[in-house]
């Protein structure tokens, strides 16, 4: 039996039991999987529990740090279904009279949840509340480098299943996965939820089946002279060390208004920042790529560790390290995306130049993904929205804190970040519930006359009948 039809039979019978289980869960009411998404966030969010998975991710994968993985199962999660717990995920979501129309949620069936091995504890938590909020099965492929996490959290869930007489299969995982075997679940299932490196997400878009895939991050802050510099160092700080850079939200560039730069850096260095010398540039160039590519000996790793692997001496308190950068594109590569602790600062002179530079960097690496200002100006702060290609632009808070949803401001709390149509994807927000069923529209007749020309045309009827 060749390799590919093993793969096609194991990944079949998994799918078979999954479909199974759907064909139950499709009769649950709101109540009973309101109960299970509730159950499952609450007991894994318990601080043993949460503690346990967490170190259990860190030794496996050897990135990140405990604390950052715990609070995204004791904090994050229960964010996460604090935001969803209303919407009606069954039967009758939404009903609009005075057009006659009524909307019904309906189960998708059967996703592929593609795991990350830099959020091996999570995101499985995340897609499979949100998939069995909205009575779908699902299937989890994880990293192979993460693999035993991934699937001790699957377990775990599928035991509080039982515990509420709700089928186990509902939630499955692959227990020794393969760049095969994630291929062959995506052509299997009905829907893929993509969340992992870029060629994964465009194997997803090319199984033949829909997808939800994520972009690249590479996120650019803007820095301008209005704001309280000790206060907007420390938030750069959080958001640049959580889980160690780790995600894709994480901030990646900083562009500095030029009066306020040197002192800005001074205060970056208080809070924990090293100012890496052009020679110490240049060795952290060497060590951070491998032909072109993050490697993965600095990816989520102390930066002691990358301090030693480059041979630089750093202070004691040091968390991060700035390389300051003038250029951009592939003869710049610290103007891209680096998944570590490793942080590039440029200076602007007017704002366009600043939004220039945005533009650029995103668009070498990042496209659609997300950009982060630091100012009270609201001119500039809508500006620079409106002329960026970015789905998501946060303002005054730690990006890599904020960008996926928190209780400070309004986004979805998420651990998938689509990037619209600039970084390759069909969604331009935070995935969330309402992207895990589909819908069906009742429309009824309803009373009402065409409209004439001065209500269809408005203010333009004189003008364009006169052309």
């Amino acid at each position: 039996m060749s390799n590919q039809t093993q793969e096609q039979e194991q990944i079949a019978s998994l799918v078979e039991r999954a479909r199974t289980a759907q064909q139950i869960a499709q009769f649950f009411d709101q109540d009973k999987v309101d109960l299970l998404a509730a159950a499952i966030v609450y007991e894994l969010s318990r601080e043993d529990t949460a503690m346990h998975f967490a170190r259990m991710a860190f030794n496996e994968t050897n990135m990140g740090d405990i604390q950052s993985k715990f609070n995204k199962m004791a904090r994050k999660m229960p964010a996460v279904l604090y935001d969803i717990k209303d919407q009606k995920t069954v039967g009758v979501i939404d009903t609009i009279p005075e057009k006659g129309v009524i909307k019904l949620a309906k189960p998708i069936g059967v996703i592929a949840a593609l795991i990350p091995s830099t959020n091996p504890e999570a995101t499985p938590i995340f897609k499979g509340v949100l998939g069995i909020r909205a009575r779908n099965a699902v299937i989890c492929a994880p990293h192979p480098s993460s693999k035993r996490t991934t699937y001790a959290i699957v377990e775990k869930m599928r035991e509080i299943l039982r515990k509420y007489d709700a089928p186990e299969d509902l939630l499955l995982c692959i227990e020794n996965p393969s760049k095969g075997l994630a291929a062959e679940l995506m052509r299997q299932c009905d829907i893929t939820m993509a969340t992992g490196s870029g060629d994964m997400v465009k194997a997803a878009y090319s199984a033949g089946k829909p997808a939800y895939g994520v972009g690249a991050g590479n996120a650019p802050i803007v820095v301008d002279e209005t704001v309280d510099l000790s206060d907007t160092a420390e938030k750069i700080r959080i958001g640049k060390t959580g889980d160690y850079a780790s995600g894709c939200s994480a901030e990646n560039a900083l562009i500095v208004q030029k009066n306020i730069y040197e002192k800005f850096i001074e205060e970056l260095k208080k809070h924990g920042a090293y100012v890496a010398t052009p020679e110490e540039k240049k060795r952290l160039q060497a060590i951070i790529w491998e032909d072109g590519h993050v490697s993965r000996q600095v990816v989520a790793k102390p930066v002691q560790t990358i301090a030693d692997l480059a041979g630089i001496c750093i202070p004691e308190k040091t968390e991060f390290i700035l390389v300051e950068e003038s250029g951009i594109g592939q003869e710049f590569p610290f103007s891209g995306e680096k998944l570590s602790l490793v942080l590039t600062v440029y200076s602007y002179d007017d704002f366009q130049e600043a939004i220039d530079k945005v533009n650029a960097i995103t668009a070498y690496s990042g496209t659609g993904h997300s950009c982060g200002i630091h100012s009270h100006d609201k001119e500039r702060i809508l500006r620079l929205a409106l002329a960026t290609n970015t789905t998501r632009v946060i303002v005054r808070q730690p990006h890599g804190a904020s960008n996926s949803g928190a209780w400070h401001n309004g986004l979805a709390n998420t651990f998938s970040l689509g990037c619209g149509t600039w970084g390759g994807n069909i969604v331009s927000e935070n995935v969330t519930q309402k992207h895990y069923f589909n819908t069906t529209w009742v429309a009824e007749q309803i009373d009402r006359k065409p409209a004439c020309d001065e209500e269809i045309y408005g203010k333009h009827l004189m003008l364009i009948s006169q052309k």
